[in-house]
């Protein structure tokens, strides 16, 4: 062992959260590779949001169930949340009955919004063969066997938006079937997507009053934002502490990403990558003035329509 590493595991490296810490005494090129592997970074907004659809899935069926709305732009996290929610409740096999019970159905929008392509893509979704007589209503009935006898008492539908991508008479057909579904089940209904998702639902008023709405805004230069940074600062397998909670790191932040979540956590994956080659093993506000950090392309696009407009102001 060479003295590098000798020097890496006698550091009780106290500025990363315990469950962490062992993570700093691995391989540059490990702990490049845990950075940049997907995980759950809880932040107070997402625990929000999942504990509104925990409240859901534990309602009483009712003729008229609450159902929810989670909306924003691309990149503020809201299939990351559906994702753990789902990692949360998984599907339960039962040895004794020899039958498996899920609490939950997602699904995706499916490009188009056809009442055959919904039923297409959550039958998809559960895994389950299209019945041979693939007929608008055999999908129909075959969902609604599967989804009693699997005991689903939530539906989720990912980037609803999507439902504007048809006629109007086609999202009203989509909407009556995802609601008869909803109803069907006595289950709540979940949807989630860009700020669309509000015009989309509207085409059914009698649907859209069921539901409550949920924003996921971008983030701003305030407790919320600092709070992140040294949440991201205590998991990142760096050698020495970083500095990401101060006010230049903040604004610099938010300069390259707009305040979109994914973004912010890719900005910082690149910096702490860029820290561990570098040998800096921290993060600094130095850190994000590097020549080479790319700006993500939506960001720097709309740094470039500010210029041009300034420039056009004087």
């Amino acid at each position: 062992m060479n003295k590098i590493a000798i020097d890496a595991e006698s550091k009780d490296y106290s500025h990363i959260l315990p469950d962490y810490r062992a993570k700093a005494a691995e391989s540059d090129a490990a702990r490049i590779a845990w950075i940049r592997s997907d995980r759950w970074i809880a932040t107070a907004r997402a625990e929000e949001a999942l504990s509104r659809l925990e409240d859901l899935l534990t309602y009483p069926p009712r003729d008229r169930m609450p159902c929810l709305l989670i909306y924003g732009d691309t990149g503020m996290g809201k299939t990351k949340i559906l994702r753990k929610f789902l990692r949360d409740h998984p599907p339960r096999f039962n040895g004794e009955s020899g039958m498996t019970s899920a609490p939950i159905a997602a699904m995706q929008m499916p490009a188009e919004p056809l009442e055959s392509d919904f039923y297409s893509e959550l039958l998809s979704a559960l895994q389950a063969p299209a019945p041979i007589d693939a007929r608008t209503h055999r999908l129909k009935e075959t969902c609604r066997a599967l989804l009693k006898s699997l005991g689903v008492r939530m539906l989720i539908i990912d980037e609803v938006h999507a439902l504007l991508a048809g006629s109007f008479r086609q999202q009203r057909i989509f909407l009556n079937a995802i609601r008869f579904l909803a109803n069907d089940l006595r289950a709540p209904l979940v949807c989630a997507g860009t700020d669309l998702a509000c015009q989309a639902l509207l085409t059914d008023p009698q649907l859209a009053e069921r539901f409550e709405a949920f924003h996921l805004d971008h983030w701003k230069n305030d407790r919320r934002l600092a709070e992140l940074l040294i949440s991201l600062a205590g998991v990142l397998p760096l050698r020495r502490p970083s500095a990401l909670h101060t006010a230049e790191v903040r604004r610099r932040v938010l300069e390259l990403t707009d305040g979109v979540t994914v973004r912010i956590f890719r900005l910082v994956e690149s910096v702490a990558i860029a820290a561990i080659r570098s040998g800096e093993e921290r993060i600094t506000a130095q850190s994000f003035l590097a020549p080479d950090l790319a700006p993500p392309l939506v960001a720097m696009s709309r740094n470039m329509d500010a210029r041009l407009a300034r420039a056009a102001g004087r």
